[in-house]
């Protein structure tokens, strides 16, 4: 099965290292951001799971709740913690997901279905996809998806961006530019006539007849 955006996130069972969570239920009516890593105490994804404990506060600050997931048991994850803090400084408090049986794995398309049942005598390199990042909606649609190679680092960065435009365009008819951040000025959708555009944002610049940018929208 492959996920596209629009498409209902798949819903699953699965031990955390907060306990079992029924996946769509934990969401509950928030913002979701899991990110998944193809194999505990490895190098790239140890500075990945700390940059996001560091962050924790500016996810929570939008309504977002965070979820790490790494093809390996509980019970490793929670030896890799130490790992972690030692390497950023952060403790990691967010649950992650225990997949050793591959099957969360397998629904999200990140590993092929004959991968096999068990995470046991896998490497790194046999995870290789298992490195993709799903923003979900509190709908429990799936807003964005982000795959990135195992030696390239996420940036957490443009995650907290991409959600500041979801969360802004999903409340606005709007849309946002090419390296938009938080307080530029944004693209009204084609969906808003002028004279409407004139209502909702008082002003507005046509740079071309189907691209008009006004300031960002604050309430």
């Amino acid at each position: 099965m492959s996920l596209r955006i629009n498409d209902i996130a798949p819903d699953f069972q699965a031990d955390t290292s907060k306990g079992p969570i029924s996946f769509h239920e934990w969401i509950g009516y928030n913002y979701a951001v899991l990110f998944s890593h193809p194999k505990n105490f490895t190098p790239v994804c140890t500075t990945e799971l700390g940059t996001m404990a560091g962050l924790a506060g500016e996810f929570t600050k939008r309504g977002v709740r965070i979820i790490g997931i790494s093809v390996d048991p509980v019970e490793s994850h929670e030896k890799w913690k130490g790992d972690i803090r030692t390497a950023t400084g952060f403790d990691v408090d967010y649950p992650l997901i225990g997949d050793k049986d591959l099957k969360v794995a397998k629904l999200y398309d990140m590993l092929p279905a004959g991968a096999g049942d068990s995470s046991e005598g896998r490497t790194p390199a046999d995870n290789a996809t298992v490195r993709s990042v799903f923003v979900i909606g509190p709908d429990k649609k799936i807003k964005l998806v982000l795959t990135y190679p195992m030696t390239t680092g996420r940036n957490f960065d443009e995650i907290l961006r991409a959600i500041d435009s979801i969360q802004l365009t999903a409340k606005h008819q709007v849309a946002t530019p090419a390296n938009w951040k938080q307080g530029d000025d944004v693209i009204i959708t084609a969906a808003v006539s002028n004279e409407d555009a004139i209502q909702r944002f008082g002003s507005f610049d046509t740079v071309l007849p189907y691209l008009r940018k006004t300031r960002q929208p604050t309430a």
